[in-house]
């Protein structure tokens, strides 16, 4: 089965998590990814812990269903390399800092004088202009520095470290997706490529979506545990009896009703729909107490059939097992090379025409080298000497 993308070839230059997360989508729909990597200074993530077999986890997820070609980009032949592979592979995708693909002659002017249909989706941390261009950012940063950690986490504690990396895959992954099949679109109609400039503190910007529009809008700047959404109301998580958490949503006025009907306490209902913060923080107060005199499975089991807004806070381990994400099939057996298999997340993604199942997992360096460049038309001799010149591994 061919996916929605089949049609796609990319050429990933990226590494780490935002650029490879990306072409992991794609490469999950169906696209052909080819990943360019140094010979010499391989992705990090493939040697990130923790390792099964001896390989990276997160890089045998992360780089499913893509080849990789071990290529010295500092050297000529190499980027002659490139320019015959832009003759079938017209997206590139990019995550360097500003200038580097420029100074290795891979900039975006450069390739699409080769080929004029190429879509160059570039993905940095603050962006190809501005002041901060070339300087070094990490997640954290990214939503520091946008307004988003200042209204996330405990009024007497601070901004809280999150467990996923936000700015990387909402910030920078899903919007350079969102943009390059927008690319693509748009040279259906026109026959021309473009660049596509994401930067991920631009992107997780916008994820101030109801605080940002509220402050630019009316001048209510958020703080901390002073929002409906963010602690400022009872929607908030509980602690149980046995040192487990609850979250409760229960916004409408139904669901509230039922939150506190199954909790025994109906008479609270009425101070989930008051906007004044003392009687919210007093519900959030009579909520734990009532919290707190269950067991975690004990009020797993009281609101499994209440329809209230009202789930456990689950560990990863308790998640994977949970029936409702086993029922949407999000852990996947993906084959490695040997015959054997790994389990790995699943594409999120559902078309009701199906997606092609899980090629294998993230291949070793330059893997596929003599594969790609065989297919350019190379004899054997001429990539031993490329070898041995170190142009490829």
């Amino acid at each position: 089965m061919q996916g929605p993308l089949a049609s796609l070839k990319v050429l990933d230059f990226s590494t780490l998590l935002p650029g490879p997360f990306a072409s992991l989508l794609l490469a999950d729909m169906g696209a052909e990814v080819l990943r360019i990597e140094s010979p010499t200074r391989p992705d990090l993530v493939r040697n990130l812990p923790p390792h099964d077999q001896g390989v990276s986890a997160s890089h045998a997820y992360l780089n499913r269903n893509k080849r990789s070609l071990a290529l010295d980009l500092k050297q000529p032949a190499a980027r002659e390399i490139i320019g015959q592979l832009l003759g079938e592979y017209d997206i590139v995708l990019e995550q360097f800092r500003p200038g580097v693909m420029e100074r290795l002659g891979l900039g975006y002017d450069t390739l699409k004088a080769i080929n004029p249909r190429l879509i160059y989706v570039s993905i940095t941390g603050y962006g190809q202009t501005g002041p901060y261009r070339d300087r070094a950012g990490h997640d954290i940063n990214y939503l520091a520095l946008t307004g988003l950690a200042s209204h996330t986490g405990r009024a007497d504690s601070g901004p809280l470290p999150l467990g996923i990396q936000a700015a990387d895959i909402a910030g920078g992954s899903l919007h350079g997706v969102i943009g390059l099949l927008a690319a693509v679109i748009a040279r259906q109609q026109s026959g021309q490529g473009q660049h596509l400039d994401v930067s991920m503190s631009d992107c997780v910007f916008s994820l101030n979506a109801l605080a940002g529009a509220g402050y630019l809008a009316c001048g209510v700047e958020p703080g901390r545990e002073d929002q409906l959404l963010n602690g400022g109301s009872f929607y908030d998580y509980y602690r149980t009896r046995d040192g487990r958490w609850m979250s409760v949503g229960s916004l409408e006025p139904a669901f509230m009703q039922a939150l506190c009907e199954a909790l025994g306490r109906p008479e609270l209902a009425a101070q989930g729909l008051s906007p004044k913060p003392e009687e919210q923080y007093a519900l959030k107060q009579a909520l734990q107490t009532e919290f707190q005199k269950h067991d975690f499975a004990e009020l797993c089991g009281l609101f499994a059939g209440v329809d209230a807004c009202v789930e456990p806070v689950l560990s990863l381990a308790e998640a994977v097992r949970h029936p409702q994400l086993q029922a949407r099939e999000l852990v996947k057996q993906v084959p490695r090379g040997d015959g054997s298999s790994q389990a790995q997340m699943a594409c999120p993604l559902r078309f009701s025409d199906g997606l092609p199942e899980p090629r294998h997992v993230g291949v070793g360096l330059g893997a596929h080298t003599d594969q790609v460049l065989g297919a350019l038309g190379f004899s054997a001799g001429r990539i031993a000497e490329l070898r041995r010149s170190g142009v490829v591994l």
